[in-house]
């Protein structure tokens, strides 16, 4: 495994010690798509300590869960179409819009599909992976019709590119078009050997 997923983590902690310069983060921050580079720069920064800390956790966990199911690549391409995804999503309905969230939440998506029913902590509660993906939809989508600071149609747009892309991360394809699909009691073997 090349831990993409912790040099990610690395990448964006260092970015956040770059916007303490005067004029990074307005270099580099989503204002609209007529600025199409920070479609992509915007993943990288955070508006907080709490904000950059919470995705932290989030892409560290997720993201080495999925790496290790599906390699560095795919985590990868996941990672960065679903975080240009959902900033493209975010350019329509916030004047502003920074953070991994987007990103973050389409390997959230990937692994709903993938592993539903891997066992997760959700409001401090044990679920499957695919119910508490759908209550962070729902709480998206409701935030969506109640605004904060939170750019809720990113982590959406996240989601729904990671589901669709988990449907084809469940088909065999390649070098693995002739094997089949994991089946459920594999999944769960995997899930009880490393997460418990």
């Amino acid at each position: 495994m090349k831990y993409y997923s912790l040099w990610m983590c690395g990448v964006i902690f260092a970015a956040f010690f770059l916007q303490q310069i005067p004029g990074f983060t307005e270099a580099f921050i989503l204002t609209g798509i007529e600025r199409p580079w920070t479609l992509l720069t915007s993943i990288f920064l955070h508006g907080d300590i709490t904000h950059l800390l919470s995705n932290l956790f989030a892409l560290g966990l997720f993201g080495l869960i999925f790496e290790g199911n599906f390699g560095g690549k795919k985590f990868l391409f996941v990672f960065f179409a679903g975080g240009i995804i959902s900033s493209f999503a975010s350019s329509f309905f916030y004047d502003a819009s920074l953070g991994a969230s987007g990103a973050i939440f389409a390997v959230i998506g990937a692994l709903a599909v993938t592993m539903p029913r891997m066992i997760v902590w959700n409001l401090g509660v044990p679920m499957p992976m695919i119910v508490a993906a759908g209550i962070w939809l729902l709480l998206d989508i409701g935030g969506v019709f109640y605004p904060s600071n939170v750019a809720n149609m990113a982590h959406i747009a996240g989601m729904a590119f990671g589901a669709a892309a988990g449907i084809f991360l469940r088909k065999p394809s390649g070098k693995n078009a002739g094997k089949k699909p994991l089946r459920d009691e594999e999944i769960d073997e995997w899930e009880d050997r490393w997460i418990g």
